[in-house]
């Protein structure tokens, strides 16, 4: 599996890709500047908001629910224009949202973090049907929110733990039973475990934040595949494409030294790899 730049865009912190399954189109950020992209037959849209903007869900054709630093907002594709659903630790300057995936019951899971990467000052939520309930506070880095193809667990990365958990949900809701446990305890000097998604056959997909790869691991944490980038810092992956096989990677600049882009020109920019297996749709979310 050998990646292409599929957009080259050098995003500062490149995160939240999402194929838009009835567009045909794929959405990520900018977080650092604040801005939302789309790009489909070569051509590239992008937006810019007040905020930090960080994960989308979508909503419908033409909405997607978009995670901003104190809220989460109904976004018009078409007009730009966006109301807010709910506020999202709207009286905390502190933080900002950060990873987030939609759920199969139409909920979607947000993490926030410190803009400076305090410690413990983060939290993973759950938006479902004009609820939101804390569910793990406090975290630093949360990620790699996903979920396994019949629904009977959640994945989810404090990032600077190293470990990946998994969480077992409730068939009929979607909420958490029990504590979650370790599914990958990853080294430190090989990995570093940031946005994740799992394809249609159970495996989860994971980006590593400065190790130039992403890694595919079985339901039983076996590794059954790395792909090498050319971009130190990958952020997170999603399936998408016609038939779903297509492999979407965010990544960042930020991690190269300023003045030094040069020596890592695909840094922020989107990658795209077929993959020949097969990814879940991107699960709606209900309002």
């Amino acid at each position: 599996m050998t990646p292409q730049i599929f957009d080259d865009v050098n995003c500062s912190l490149g995160e939240g890709p999402l194929w838009h399954p009835t567009r045909n189109e794929l959405f990520w950020f900018d977080i650092n500047n604040n801005t939302l992209y789309a790009k489909s037959d070569g051509a590239r849209r992008e937006w810019r908001f007040d905020g930090h903007v960080t994960a989308a869900g979508w909503i419908d054709h033409d909405h997607l629910m978009v995670a901003h630093e104190t809220h989460l907002l109904n976004f018009n594709i078409e007009t730009g224009r966006h109301d807010v659903i709910c506020p999202l630790e709207a009286n905390n300057p502190i933080t900002r949202s950060n990873d987030g995936r939609a759920d199969p019951w139409g909920g979607f899971w947000i993490g926030t973090m410190g803009k400076k990467l305090e410690k413990d000052a983060g939290a993973i939520y759950r938006y479902y049907r004009g609820e939101v309930r804390t569910l793990y506070s406090p975290w630093t880095i949360p990620n790699a929110q996903c979920f396994a193809p019949d629904g009977s667990y959640a994945y989810l990365t404090d990032t600077p733990k190293g470990q990946v958990l998994r969480q077992r949900l409730d068939l009929a809701t979607g909420w958490p039973v029990g504590a979650p446990e370790v599914f990958l305890d990853m080294p430190e000097d090989q990995s570093r475990p940031d946005g994740a998604v799992v394809d249609a056959e159970g495996n989860i997909w994971i980006a590593h934040y400065g190790h130039f790869k992403i890694t595919c691991h079985a339901a039983d944490g076996r590794l059954l595949h790395q792909i090498d980038t050319t971009a130190a810092a990958m952020t997170c992956p999603a399936f998408g494409g016609a038939d779903g096989t297509t492999l979407y990677a965010t990544s960042a600049a930020q991690a190269v030294p300023d003045g030094q882009l040069h020596t890592q020109p695909n840094a922020g920019r989107v990658f795209v790899v077929e993959t020949g297996i097969k990814g879940q749709k991107e699960h709606q979310v209900i309002l």
